[in-house]
């Protein structure tokens, strides 16, 4: 039986990462990267296609949680005759990915199974498994070797890998999966003891760091953590998912590869590190990001690899049945060669927030920023394919207008700051141009809202971020009635749509969940208007569509109460990030304003 999305959780080494349902089956795992082929796709096709099962051998129960502020997992399976819990975690630091995984028996006996099914390739390719000893195989396919040693014995059948044991109160049975280039000698397996202790140690130091206080800190940092997870340690660069295809709609074709690094995640990804006092990440990820895009301004890409990869060529892969039917499965991203006018002001705010964070200046930023900003004025007035990666032709998308404007206002007030009075003067008379103009032909003059793009009168939530920017205040009239009409038009069970998939604009079916991130940013323009109450509620709606594990995917359907679309999510965890750090500074300059005056 397929498991909803939402009963899997994330495991991961900040180089790759695997999802572990609470069946105890690990149906999704790519390596040695987070865009590598997957040796474990059951999630996107059946058992067979790969997938790494360890449970009891009898009907159970299930309660799961991370041990800590940590990404070790841990999944407590009770049954009539005993308790065990089996933890699963990837070790942080080494060259190369390993799953680790340990069952202890809490109380009583039980009797568990495990059932290793490798198919290389996403699925398709049944690699040469040799047995190395008793207790451990090894399987290469190409260029990747995985070597499972096991405390039990195992056995071959029927091209799995599988193993029966029973065990007492007390005693535990450990696996290791490690990867490693199959031209070299397989690697020694280090025991698991200190392999989980380092783990743990590496999360104990980094969540240290972490300046959270308030309401809504454990669910805060549990984001941070999700987010450190989806980040790749050589380079800095943060995936948007560690997964493919999962639909936004069961059964549509709205499936999407998100295994790759976005420019737009960059500021609301840097503020929420800044603002949670983890400079170096933010550091990385500004590093990474002025790497990706070196080069000529008119090459500047949507998404990178997570290496700063640019072929990221879209292809489907027939052989794989997708989620619960959901077809195709694609692998790569075709919105890598798409003009998307808003990355432009993303990246100018990048830069923005760095300086004003007192960031060391990375190799060539005033040049990049000079250059990027003539090609955006060269270019603000094409229509371009929009936030939402349209594909069904350009469009003057009001949001992409208003970025264009954020990338000449935080260029100006740079160049104020350098006491360039002339040259600020002069990106600020563009600024006001881009103004104007999304003023004059982004607004429905019968409503007086901004609308999805010139001529339109279809809302879009992506409007909902042009307080949040700074392009107009939550008090201005426009702003006001924007927010209403998205909450007549766009709301659906209390959460946010991205906007009307029935209008076509998009190039695809009808039908999708409510964009988590929109609701987010609708907490955020309650807040900016006063609104503390509708704020908090709406937060307090959101924290409890995560799942027993705090995890996020791409949207909810609130009419199935189910999540949909690549998992966990980073946009979605930023959104909550940042939102439950505007929520905690409201209620401190609250109870500032609310303290008795010194006598």
């Amino acid at each position: 039986m397929t498991l909803r999305i939402e009963d899997y959780a994330m495991i991961g080494d900040m180089r790759t990462a695997a999802l572990v349902g609470s069946d105890g089956s690990i149906d999704w795992f790519c390596c040695p990267r987070f865009d590598s082929g997957a040796v474990f796709a059951a999630l996107l096709g059946d058992r067979e296609n790969g997938r790494w099962q360890i449970a009891p051998a009898e009907e159970f129960q299930v309660h799961r949680r991370y041990r800590g502020a940590s990404l070790v997992l841990e999944t407590r399976f009770e049954t009539a005759s005993g308790t065990v819990l089996l933890t699963d975690f990837m070790p942080v630091g080494e060259n190369r990915s390993s799953i680790v995984r340990v069952a202890t028996a809490i109380k009583g006996t039980m009797r568990m199974k495990t059932d290793l099914v490798l198919r290389f390739d996403y699925g398709r390719a049944v690699p040469w498994v040799s047995r190395l000893d008793e207790r451990t195989v090894g399987a290469i396919v190409g260029p990747l070797r995985l070597a499972l040693h096991a405390s039990v014995p195992l056995a071959g059948q029927d091209l799995h890998t599988v193993g029966e044991f029973t065990l007492q109160e007390g005693e535990s049975a450990s696996f290791t999966l490690m990867s490693s280039p199959s031209h070299l000698s397989p690697p020694l397996i280090p025991p698991v003891e200190p392999e989980l202790d380092q783990t743990m140690t590496f999360w104990e130091d980094w969540t240290k760091r972490t300046e959270l206080h308030g309401e809504w800190a454990e669910q805060v940092l549990r984001s941070l953590i999700t987010l450190k997870g989806l980040s790749y340690r050589p380079t800095g660069g943060i995936v948007a998912a560690p997964t493919t295809s999962l639909p936004e709609s069961v059964g549509s074709t709205r499936n999407w590869d998100y295994r790759f690094c976005w420019l737009r995640d960059a500021t609301f990804t840097l503020l929420a590190f800044i603002n949670a006092g983890h400079f170096e990440e933010a550091e990385q990820w500004q590093s990474w990001l002025l790497r990706a895009v070196a080069g000529s301004p008119e090459q500047i890409q949507t998404l990178y690899g997570v290496a700063g990869e640019r072929r990221l060529d879209e292809t489907e892969i027939p052989w794989l049945d997708g989620y619960e039917g959901s077809k195709p499965v694609r692998i790569g991203n075709a919105a890598a060669t798409q003009f998307q006018l808003d990355i432009f002001g993303e990246l100018a705010d990048v830069m923005y927030h760095a300086r004003l964070a007192g960031f060391t200046p990375p190799f060539r930023r005033d040049q990049l920023r000079k250059l990027f900003l003539h090609h955006v004025e060269e270019n603000w007035r094409n229509p371009d394919e929009g936030i939402w990666e349209v594909r069904a032709g350009r469009k003057h998308f009001v949001h992409s207008k208003a970025m264009a404007w954020v990338a000449f206002d935080r260029a100006q007030r740079a160049a104020g700051v350098t006491e360039d009075s002339a040259e600020a003067a002069r990106l600020k008379r563009i600024a006001d141009e881009i103004h104007a103009d999304v003023c004059a032909n982004g607004i429905d003059p019968e409503r007086g809202c901004f609308v999805q793009h010139y001529g339109s009168k279809n809302l879009d939530a992506a409007c909902l971020l042009l307080p949040i920017v700074g392009f107009l205040p939550a008090s201005d009239p426009r702003i006001k009635a924007t927010v209403a009409e998205i909450e007549k038009r766009l709301m659906v069970g209390g959460l946010v749509l991205r906007y009307g998939s029935e209008s076509g604009v998009d190039g695809l079916p009808a039908g999708e969940g409510a964009f988590l991130a929109c609701s987010f940013w609708l907490v955020d323009n309650y807040l900016l208007a006063g609104h503390t109450g509708k704020a908090r509620t709406l937060y307090r709606r959101l924290l409890a569509l995560c799942n027993d594990v705090g995890l996020l995917a791409e949207e909810y359907d609130p009419r199935a109460r189910r999540m949909l679309g690549n998992f966990p999510q980073a946009f979605s965890h930023v959104a909550l990030v940042n939102s439950g750090l505007n929520l905690m500074h409201a209620a401190r300059a609250q109870r500032g304003a609310n303290a008795k005056p010194p006598r």
